[in-house]
């Protein structure tokens, strides 16, 4: 079948319009419950776009704290603040003004008092986890719904319905045979990236969009959450982080390579995580096998584009015969399948498994009592002996599902029973 995805990067670029979020309706359900809405992401997921589109749709004010002079006000009065902006409004990059917690508390906590109903009265966005959470915690606990948001999905992409991932032969095969990417398709949304600017405006060089991102990354948000002696520094963490994407994370490694301390590497890779750049994906053990399991987590970056620019990997081509391409291919699928559970604000355990024999399973997610056991690979063809692993599991404690081993292929096959391989676009 003709493949019929294609990612336009420098020459006759298709323009696309806005494309509809699927986190809008755990969003628009959370401002008919709470009282207060909290957005969070990475710098440039597309929290101010829907936010924009949320104001104009349900009637909200909107001011952001971008804005010099909004953001001195308040800080400096929070109380004037709010009464200048009722509600109900959304307050975008709220991190640089965390005294409005407190008054928000007040002025929630009042309404429920006066008219019962204190649902739908502020929206608030930022990309600095960790001031938000922290004002969070010590304000607003249980009156405010937390949604995350991610850069774009496949999915959304494609125009799609997005629903968790679950391994379901029957409907996966005929999701795969909707959209069928070429393998230069894959390479080619892995080294672009899933940040919205990138596809609102196609033409826009994949390199260019990524040296703004981290220049502004450094100078605004981590320098705003830590003392930075030495940025270049910083910037060469980073970069081997990218490089070692999809890999076990070895705290002593990093320190030698980047030549400073363990405490200061974990102390980086903290700002990392709480702001939406990397992931950590923890091992599984269950009581049976907690002393021969690997211990160590694998780290991720949340964005394969940025990955790739961080890791001086600039077009398809490089990344599929360069040693990265691997580790990126996986790194792309588990991000893809954890945004269709955050996108539908979904709980389920995400983990690794890697035994002291070295069998290891690339993802396991664990939902309603039940495993399913992943292989992520870069390659098309694969027969029973590459999820051989997956035995290692059959006397688990929770019940193991249809399982799977994702990869380029372009039409699904059988692997052994109860296990396919399924194509990327089956996601």
């Amino acid at each position: 079948m003709k493949s019929n995805f294609r990612i336009y990067i420098y020459s006759d670029p298709i323009i696309l319009s806005m494309i509809p979020r699927t986190i809008l309706d755990s969003i628009e359900e959370s401002i008919r419950f709470k009282p207060v809405t909290l957005v969070t992401g990475a710098r440039q997921v597309g929290k101010t776009t829907l936010c924009n589109h949320i104001a104009e749709k349900h009637g909200f004010g909107y001011v952001s704290l971008a804005d010099g002079s909004e953001r001195a006000i308040a800080i400096q009065d929070p109380e004037m603040f709010l009464r200048l902006h009722p509600a109900p409004v959304i307050i975008d990059e709220v991190q640089h003004a965390p005294g409005l917690f407190d008054i928000i508390e007040g002025i929630v906590d009042a309404k429920k008092l006066e008219v019962g109903n204190n649902a739908g009265m502020y929206v608030l966005t930022g990309s600095q986890v960790y001031k938000l959470m922290e004002g969070v915690t010590q304000s607003m606990a249980g009156r405010v719904g937390i949604i995350e948001m991610s850069p774009l999905s496949m999915s959304e992409v494609l125009g799609r319905e997005e629903k968790p991932f679950v391994v379901d032969f029957e409907k996966n095969i005929r999701r795969a045979m909707e959209h069928v990417f070429s393998v230069d398709d894959v390479y080619g949304m892995i080294v672009r990236g899933m940040y919205p600017e990138l596809y609102d405006q196609p033409e826009m060089r994949t390199s260019k969009f990524y040296s703004d991102y981290v220049d502004t990354y450094i100078e605004r948000d981590v320098s705003e959450i830590i003392t930075l002696k030495d940025k270049l520094k910083f910037r060469q963490f980073m970069e081997y982080l990218a490089s070692i994407t999809g890999q076990e994370l070895v705290y002593d490694s990093i320190s030698k390579a980047i030549g400073v301390s363990i405490h200061t590497i974990q102390s980086w890779l903290g700002v990392l995580v709480a702001g939406g750049i990397v992931r950590l994906l923890q091992p599984y053990f269950e009581r049976s096998n907690v002393k021969r399991i690997v211990k160590r987590p694998k780290i991720y970056f949340c964005d394969t584009g940025l990955a790739c620019y961080l890791a001086k990997v600039f077009d398809a081509e490089t990344l599929r015969v360069g040693y990265l391409g691997g580790h990126m291919v996986e790194t792309f699928i588990i991000n893809e399948i954890m945004k269709t559970y955050t996108n539908n604000t979904e709980e389920a355990g995400f983990y690794y498994y890697r035994d002291a024999d070295k069998n290891e399973i690339d993802f396991l997610i664990l939902r309603n009592a039940m495993l399913s056991l992943i292989e992520c690979k870069a390659g098309m063809t694969y027969d029973s002996t590459d999820v051989k692993a997956f035995s290692r599991l059959d006397k688990s404690d929770y019940e193991v599902g249809p399982s799977c081993l994702i990869c380029l292929t372009d039409k699904a096959y059988p692997l052994k029973p109860g296990v396919y391989a399924l194509p990327i676009s089956s996601i």
